[in-house]
Formats: C-alpha cells, sequence, structure tokens
C-alpha cells in the first residue's frame, strides 16, 4: 500500500470520469485551488453528512474559485444516484479501479479512507486533513483554505 501523501507532493496523475461520465484528470484541476476529499462508501450516514455539508457550502467554495472533488471506490452508478438523491452540486470522481485512492494513499481494505488534500491552483498539496469526522469538516476545511491564503 502507497504511504499517505504529503504536504509540498504534487498530485498523482490520473484519468477517470465523474458521476455524468465528464472526463476529470488531475491536469483538469489545475489553476484552481481544489479540495480533493476521499470518502469511504456512496450513501452511508457519515459520507452523506460529509457531501451534504460541501453542497450546503458550494457557493462559498465557487465564490472563491475553489473546486471540490469527491472520490470514493463506488462506480459512476452509484455515484449518479448519490448525487440525485441529495441534489450534490460537485464532482463525484468513480475510482472502482481504486488506482487513485491508491496513488494518493488513502486505500483502506475495501475502500477509501476519509482523508482531504487541499491543493493549490498548480496541484500542490498545501494541507492534509488524515483524520476527518464528517460533521464540521467542511467548515474546517474553508477555515485552513483562508489560513494559508487561498481563499480571503
Amino acid at each position: 500500500m502507497e504511504e499517505l501523501l504529503k504536504v509540498g507532493s504534487k498530485i498523482p496523475e490520473f484519468e477517470t470520469i465523474d458521476q455524468n461520465g465528464n472526463k476529470v484528470s488531475s491536469k483538469s484541476m489545475l489553476g484552481k485551488p481544489a479540495v480533493i476529499y476521499f470518502y469511504p462508501k456512496d450513501n452511508t450516514p457519515g459520507c452523506t453528512v460529509e457531501a451534504c455539508e460541501f453542497r450546503d457550502n458550494m457557493d462559498h467554495f465557487k465564490s472563491k474559485k475553489v473546486n471540490v472533488f469527491g472520490v470514493s471506490v463506488d462506480d459512476q452508478h452509484s455515484h449518479r444516484k448519490f448525487e440525485q438523491k441529495f441534489n450534490l452540486n460537485f464532482s463525484l470522481l468513480v475510482d472502482s479501479d481504486k488506482k487513485i485512492s491508491g496513488k494518493f494513499g488513502v486505500l483502506g481494505e475495501r475502500s477509501a479512507k476519509r482523508v482531504t488534500f487541499i491543493t493549490d491552483a498548480e496541484g500542490k498539496i498545501v494541507h492534509v486533513f488524515p483524520k476527518v469526522s464528517p460533521k464540521g469538516h467542511t467548515e474546517e476545511v474553508m477555515k485552513k483554505m483562508a489560513e494559508l491564503k487561498l481563499i480571503n
């Protein structure tokens, strides 16, 4: 198993699709700060709380020109149902082959661990939340991004 990526690392190269079949790659994430959060499973209580908090704060992230990406090992169909059920308004990246989770060092036995990465516009990791509690996490992320002067 790969080691958890650290602050200062560049995000690894990858290409996948989101819940709508749109191609997303590490290269397409460049140009804006980003929040890349890994979570264990669609439609589970903690993952739903976390996703809904990001959804409810998406206007704030968009106004600050920050992209948000959720990543789990679920397939596109599962992500699409999760998005529709909770009106999610950001990309859920498909990692059913577990390559992205592996490259970021967040792969558990059967799923991705709950870990969040903040990157700058160049794709460099500027902060890692290695252990995430879903409730209140979005606020924690926004506070850290302000502290790092990625947003004002």
